[in-house]
């Protein structure tokens, strides 16, 4: 991970959540972003527990403040879970929360006599978490249709299949695009600033919305606002949010999520722990983006399909590149990564089509991909784009025009593809499980493609078209 793009995420995110001081973490690397001063824990007694041993170690260190140590969320709630203070949140910078280290330290002895986990960071859950690829999408060439085009399937509202975004809500204009007439959810919140600029990450659940409309013609979306604080929630917050999405409109046949979050750990988040177990109990097949980091490590909720219980539960899903033969760069991957899809260079609607919106884009410091790959992926095409660093501040920025359509890449977009396919073989199948549908489809339509020398299992829906890849010049 490149710690200037981080740093220019890390201050894009805690923008977008002025009320809650946010460190990276481990203490030793920049991997996720977390609340500082505050710690999860379940709720009831191993609350009681936590917040006793983390006092008492406090109290005996002679620099560590025990008077900060109080519970600082509901007793009880549905999530099972409740939030701790055990420091000062605006002591200490960025790299790390001496407090929050100790707290999660001088519980470890507890932890092994339990035999599971008792506490964690309050992370961050976002849509693009280390701000590659491109933080955000850039205008299709005009004259360019779609890619994926959109599948011939006729829409039958007696047979559609129930898709659930969770994501950043919809454009206001979004029904002028005739893809998503079987589309509604939350609108998004302030898309443009004052001066009518498009906000970062506004047309993200759209774009989604569109790509599942586009593979799958015969569904029903619904798309949520959870992630409208530019593409972030904590995760003392998210649980209780999926939760809600699904009381909002019933448990759906696919529920499409591209974001997350690693953890360091290879458990699980400790906010979602109660939704993950209730879905494991549903019919609903979890479609959840691996992340866009480069890495190995466990990215959650999607790592979840790696876990004993939730495999036929949990679907994870990496980036192939444009020429859909490789794994993107950006993506991650491993043998938790269950299929890999196209979310390179992907064409299709960020907003509506009834006014065009500008957006403010500046000139990227990159000179090659920096995770060493040789062809010109979204790390430098055309821009790499985002918040400023200092050292760019004076660069002056290009302002761009969308109108409807753009192109867009990471394991986003990689999932509701995935979900798209999963639901369009519900309909070509009549097949009323999506757990079952996901088996079949693996299982009869699987592709293979190579990602970081590993073959995997790929999906290409019928109508995307690979994209030639750019190769860097010479020199680069």
């Amino acid at each position: 991970m490149a710690p200037q793009r981080f740093h220019e995420q890390f201050d894009q995110i805690q923008r977008s959540m002025p009320d809650v001081p946010l460190a990276m973490g481990p203490d030793d690397s920049a991997e996720f972003m977390y609340e500082k001063g505050v710690v999860l824990v379940r709720d009831g007694e191993e609350a009681r527990i936590v917040e006793d041993t983390v006092r008492a170690h406090f109290t005996a260190a002679p620099d560590l403040d025990q008077e900060q140590v109080r519970r600082a969320g509901p007793s009880t709630n549905r999530t099972g879970i409740t939030r701790i203070r055990v420091g000062d949140p605006g002591e200490g910078g960025r790299d790390a929360d001496r407090a929050v280290a100790h707290a999660l330290r001088s519980v470890r002895e507890q932890e092994a006599r339990a035999g599971h986990r008792m506490v964690a960071r309050n992370h961050v859950v976002h849509i693009a978490v280390n701000a590659c690829p491109g933080d955000e999408p850039v205008p299709a060439p005009l004259g360019e249709p779609p890619n994926p085009a959109a599948a011939d399937t006729p829409h039958d509202p007696g047979t559609a299949v129930g898709v659930l975004v969770v994501d950043t809500g919809l454009t206001h204009d979004y029904r002028s695009c005739g893809l998503l007439a079987h589309t509604e959810g939350d609108a998004q919140v302030q898309e443009c600033d004052e001066e009518g600029i498009l906000q970062q990450y506004v047309g993200h659940g759209t774009f989604i919305a569109g790509l599942v409309a586009a593979v799958a013609p015969n569904t029903d979306i619904t798309v949520r606002g959870t992630l409208n604080d530019a593409g972030a929630v904590l995760e003392s917050e998210f649980g209780e949010k999926l939760f809600e999405a699904v009381d909002a409109g019933g448990w759906p046949d696919v529920l499409s999520l591209s974001a997350g979050t690693s953890n360091g750990r290879a458990d699980g988040l400790l906010g979602v722990e109660n939704f993950m177990r209730e879905l494991r109990e549903r019919r609903t097949l979890l479609v959840a983006a691996a992340g866009n980091n480069g890495s190995a490590t466990p990215f959650w909720p999607a790592a979840y399909a790696d876990l004993p219980g939730w495999e036929d539960s949990v679907l994870s899903v990496g980036a192939l590149r444009s020429d859909g033969e490789f794994g993107a760069c950006f993506t991650n991957h491993g043998p938790w990564v269950k299929v890999y899809a196209p979310g390179e260079r992907l064409t299709g609607a960020l907003t509506g089509f009834d006014t065009p919106v500008p957006y403010v884009y500046q000139h990227s410091t990159y000179d090659a991909c920096r995770y060493g790959f040789s062809y010109g992926c979204t790390c430098r095409h055309p821009r790499h784009t985002g918040v400023l660093s200092d050292e760019n501040a004076s660069a002056k920025p290009d302002q761009v025009m969308f109108e409807g359509y753009a192109q867009w890449s990471g394991t986003s977009f990689a999932t509701p593809v995935t979900a798209g396919m999963v639901a369009a073989h519900m309909t070509a199948h009549k097949e009323t499980d999506p757990r079952a549908a996901r088996r079949h489809l693996l299982a009869a339509h699987a592709d293979f493609a190579e990602v970081r020398g590993a073959h995997v299992p790929a999906l290409r829906p019928p109508t995307w078209r690979p994209v030639p890849v750019m190769r860097l010049t010479p020199g680069l």
